[in-house]
């Protein structure tokens, strides 16, 4: 599969903590427990999807400073290609991840956009690659909300992730609600029982599919096609490191595997791709291949 994906991408450092709530002290040491690396939504998905098998152009916008030249490094080791990746920021989006031990699986996130939310990219620029791919990957920053059009007027699949809302009518994410074909989102702040909160959705978007990942709880996806909502519980095989991009991971994985199965068979699938990947540190590592996952999701009784 052909993947055009649009978004973040920045320097992240993760802190294993003791605990939340985090109890004041004027220095701790958590030997071997701050990490940093590149991540970021379009980088995660990116790298994602490459393990898996897919084809994938990422676009995204980095800074004209160290951190960018981090990223640059990254990009060359990951074998993404840069055409698409534009310094136009003075300074690279940077992240701070708290993170606790144990199976909790709870983190705090401090995402530091710098300038990113005032620029814009170009679509005459990138258009040709929008056209090429089967599936365009948007995520919900503001330099791809011109993208949105231009890829429904291609007639390609629009997938993105909203993240954390508690209104439909989201003023920042309505335009990604309105395009999207695949629509993820957390449980996290919603006004409703997902559930609820997914009939007020399919009613207001006309998504094909939606998903609401609920945590150690699993996730819940209403598809269209047969006007249906599934719950999933949790896939749990332990060894629990580090949640943060496990959202990343089941929607990468969920794309990858809908165009392979039916859409019950793809979020399995996409659960166990999370759950391997929450066994490490960091939100772009730890993915798995389809090997790997077939290993897992062919043991496991759902």
């Amino acid at each position: 599969m052909k993947l055009f994906v649009s978004g973040l991408v920045n320097v992240e450092t993760n802190l294993r903590i003791r605990s939340f709530p985090v109890t004041y002290y004027p220095i701790d040491y958590p030997f071997f427990g701050i990490k940093s690396n590149v991540s970021g939504v379009g980088y995660n998905i990116s790298r994602a999807a490459m393990k898996l098998g897919d084809d994938v152009t990422m676009c995204s916008l980095i800074g004209k400073d160290y951190e960018a030249s981090r990223i640059i490094d990254a990009l060359d080791k990951a074998g993404i290609k840069k055409d698409y990746v534009f310094d136009a920021l003075d300074t690279t989006p940077v992240s701070i991840v708290l993170h606790e031990p144990g199976d909790g699986g709870r983190r705090q996130v401090y995402c530091d956009l710098k300038d990113i939310q005032e620029k814009n990219i170009d679509s005459a620029g990138v258009i040709d690659a929008m056209k090429a791919s089967d599936v365009c990957v948007l995520c919900n920053t503001n330099f791809n909300r011109p993208l949105l059009p231009v890829a429904k007027e291609a007639g390609k699949i629009i997938a993105t992730d909203v993240h954390v809302i508690s209104d439909k009518f989201d003023p920042f994410n309505r335009d990604f609600m309105r395009h999207a074909d695949i629509l993820f989102l957390s449980d996290e702040d919603l006004p409703d029982a997902p559930e609820q909160f997914l009939h007020v959705l399919k009613s207001e978007y006309g998504a094909k599919i939606i998903v609401i990942g609920l945590g150690r709880e699993g996730v819940v996806m209403y598809e269209r096609e047969t006007d249906s909502i599934v719950r999933l519980p949790a896939v749990k095989i332990g060894g629990v490191v580090n949640t943060v991009g496990a959202g990343d991971a089941l929607f990468a994985s969920f794309i990858h595997y809908y165009g392979k199965c039916s859409a019950v068979e793809a979020l399995k699938r996409a659960e166990v791709f999370a759950a391997l990947k929450i066994r490490h540190d960091g939100g772009a590592r730890g993915f798995s291949t389809e090997e790997q996952v077939e290993e897992v999701f062919s043991s496991y009784n759902f």
